[in-house]
């Protein structure tokens, strides 16, 4: 997993072999043959940010159908347990759609093929 090591956030010691992001497959994945699932750079979603949600169980729920903020997931190589500690899946944030940042990106996927 890709995230700051050291002082953070004066000294990054890159123990994991990077000091910002790595590319895909530079760690093994995980049980799911997923790679980079966490750690690396926070991840786009398709969904507007809201504080407010259901306690209902829902499978693959959608958010508002608008807002000002998308959703983020994952946590980045700039993640530390000193300053974020959002290095999980479950992780989330938000930033404007017009925001960048070298831990931001997003991950693309396709549906196999049989």
């Amino acid at each position: 997993m890709n995230i700051w090591q050291g002082e953070f956030p004066t000294s990054n010691t890159a123990e994991d072999g990077y000091a910002a992001s790595a590319p895909v497959k530079s760690f093994p994945a995980n049980k799911f043959g997923l790679y980079n699932m966490v750690g690396n750079v926070w991840e786009w979603t398709r969904d507007w940010w809201t504080t407010k949600h259901s306690n209902d169980f829902q499978t693959d729920p959608v958010g508002p159908s608008s807002g000002k903020d998308k959703v983020k997931k994952g946590g980045s190589y700039m993640c530390h347990k000193s300053y974020c500690y959002r290095y999980r899946n479950a992780a989330r944030s938000q930033n404007t759609p017009d925001s960048s940042a070298s831990n931001l990106g997003f991950r693309c996927s396709m549906d196999t093929v049989d």
